[in-house]
């Protein structure tokens, strides 16, 4: 394998930005969120309790490999790996990863994540609200005392509750405004899961009966017929190359969006969104992605069988 060299560069924050009072309405927010949260049986974290005021921000690089010409169906996504960086994101900007011999790798910053080092920066702050409400929850549902799963299959699990967390956040706050945009977001996560699976099992026949080039350049025109999807594809890979990145972003995608339809689908037919995330904590500690569809599958029938 090649090495990957990855270069970057010092960006300066924004001048005239009330960094304090974005900061103090930002941790105000998060006690918010996560005192809901706690409503909805998510035990609350340490991550994203306090502001880059209150500590020192620390930011991270994630990678993800996957094998050319292969994508993370069933299985885990091959490489998957994290550095961290004594500094926000905004402040460290990566040019781009120049070649990994026989892996297809896509790469993403960020300053939030559950970990208790994870603070909230100006960054974060200047966020929609509605977004912030949700990677708050997000993060929390990672808690081990919340979910503890294999990576593949937690992203998976607590990538739709922190959306559907943050709707009930807002419903509950009755503000009509971003409820309406925490369900619009909720629509088109369900929107670009069913594209995505769609998408990934015939990105699958493509590689297995197609030259490698060939195979990228098709599934890459295919994109088209998943408008939803690709918008995403596009939008988060600005700056990757489309063909290096196709198998880890497509693989990577899978892991936080193939069960996003089935469990949006579960809240409505769940007597609430506690109830679900209670019976979605059942998951045992070694689910797979197989055991994790049949799981949900059992889930939909039991609540249809008590709603009838």
């Amino acid at each position: 394998m090649a090495g990957v060299f990855l270069s970057a560069c010092a960006t300066i924050p924004p001048a005239g930005v009330d960094r304090t009072g974005r900061l103090r309405e930002t941790a105000n927010l998060i006690d918010d969120v996560k005192a809901f949260g706690k409503t909805l049986g998510i035990e609350p974290t340490p991550a994203l309790s306090r502001t880059s005021q209150e500590g020192p921000a620390l930011s991270m690089l994630w990678l993800w490999l996957q094998r050319a010409g292969t994508l993370a169906l069933r299985a885990p996504i091959d490489i998957r790996m994290a550095i961290g960086f004594n500094t926000e994101q905004e402040r460290l900007r990566i040019e781009q990863v120049y070649r990994v011999d026989g892996y297809s790798v896509y790469y993403r910053q960020g300053s939030e994540f559950a970990d208790a080092r994870a603070v909230a920066t100006v960054g974060f702050a200047a966020e929609p609200e509605v977004r912030r409400a949700m990677v708050v929850l997000h993060e929390d549902l990672h808690g081990d005392a919340n979910f503890n799963l294999p990576w593949g299959v937690e992203e998976a699990i607590v990538t739709p509750l922190g959306w559907l967390g943050a709707l009930a956040y807002f419903r509950e706050k009755g503000d009509d405004t971003s409820w309406k945009s925490a369900l619009a977001a909720v629509d088109e996560g369900r929107k670009l899961s069913r594209e995505l699976n769609a998408l990934a099992t015939e990105a699958g026949q493509i590689f297995a009966t197609m030259p490698l080039d060939e195979a990228k350049k098709k599934i890459l025109d295919e994109m088209a017929r998943y408008p939803t999807y690709r918008r995403q594809f596009e939008r988060q890979i600005r700056g990757q190359h489309p063909p290096t990145v196709l198998e880890a972003k497509l693989s990577h995608d899978l892991a936080y969006y193939r069960f996003f339809e089935t469990i949006a689908a579960l809240a409505e037919s769940a007597p609430d969104l506690k109830t679900l995330i209670g019976d979605l904590k059942k998951l045992p500690g070694d689910a797979t992605a197989g055991s994790t569809e049949k799981f949900l599958r059992d889930l939909q029938s039991r609540y249809t069988r008590v709603a009838n």
